[in-house]
């Protein structure tokens, strides 16, 4: 890892387990973790080894059973359900395999929504959405609701609602795993270029090795740390 980068993210002695009558899986046992500004890094391996549970955790959308999680000087760790929804809603875009967008909505509602819940002003909300669909070519599309879309379209707005409110790090769980190859491609792309221009972090999870490689870091889990590949 280049020493001149800026730490945004640290995971401390992090531990996770799920339990249910029958089994104990332990995902995480005080695993380390330092996610760097910038920086694009491909969660990799197979099926079961815990890669969205780890995504969930830097996401704040699950919580560890023990350890510290700091973004900058802040300790999440210690904030409460409200303070952590809103840090979300700032600081995170999330895309994830099923686009999970409104439907009966159009394009420009569903991108518009995450600034719309932070009581942004909307005619702000309402411009940088249309600037965001027109980065990522459905600017024709804008008045659409998104049940009369592609799937890629759909997967594209969702991109662009995960941007709206230009987040510090963008998390991908499988964001092209129901797409076809053409429309796979077409939003890799679309993840590198705006990694590039914004800045933003990028953490994808994925069984797909082309997206793997275009990524600065690959990391996996194994035995309960979060290790390179």
């Amino acid at each position: 890892m280049d020493n001149s980068l800026t730490k945004l993210m640290s995971l401390q002695d992090i531990s996770k387990t799920f339990y249910s009558k029958a089994s104990k899986i332990e995902i995480l046992n005080k695993a380390d973790f330092d996610i760097f500004q910038g920086e694009t890094i491909a969660v990799v391996g197979p099926s079961g080894i815990g890669k969205s549970t780890l995504l969930n955790l830097i996401g704040t959308l699950d919580k560890p059973d023990s350890g510290k999680f700091f973004f900058k000087d802040s300790d999440l760790s210690l904030y409460n359900d409200d303070k952590l929804a809103c840090f979300r809603n700032l600081t995170i875009g999330f895309v994830f395999q099923f686009h999970y967008l409104l439907q009966g909505f159009s394009s420009l509602e569903n991108v518009m929504m995450p600034g719309l819940i932070a009581h942004e002003n909307k005619k702000k909300v309402e411009r940088t959405a249309l600037n965001m669909l027109e980065r990522v070519g459905l600017s024709s599309r804008v008045s659409h609701r998104v049940e009369d879309l592609s799937g890629g379209e759909q997967q594209r707005v969702a991109l662009a609602r995960a941007l709206v409110m230009e987040p510090a790090i963008l998390l991908a769980d499988e964001p092209t795993g129901n797409l076809d190859q053409a429309n796979s491609e077409s939003v890799h792309g679309l993840i590198d270029e705006l990694n590039k221009e914004l800045g933003m972090t990028v953490i994808v999870v994925t069984h797909n090795n082309k997206l793997a490689g275009m990524m600065t870091r690959n990391v996996t889990i194994m035995d309960g740390k979060v290790v390179p590949v």
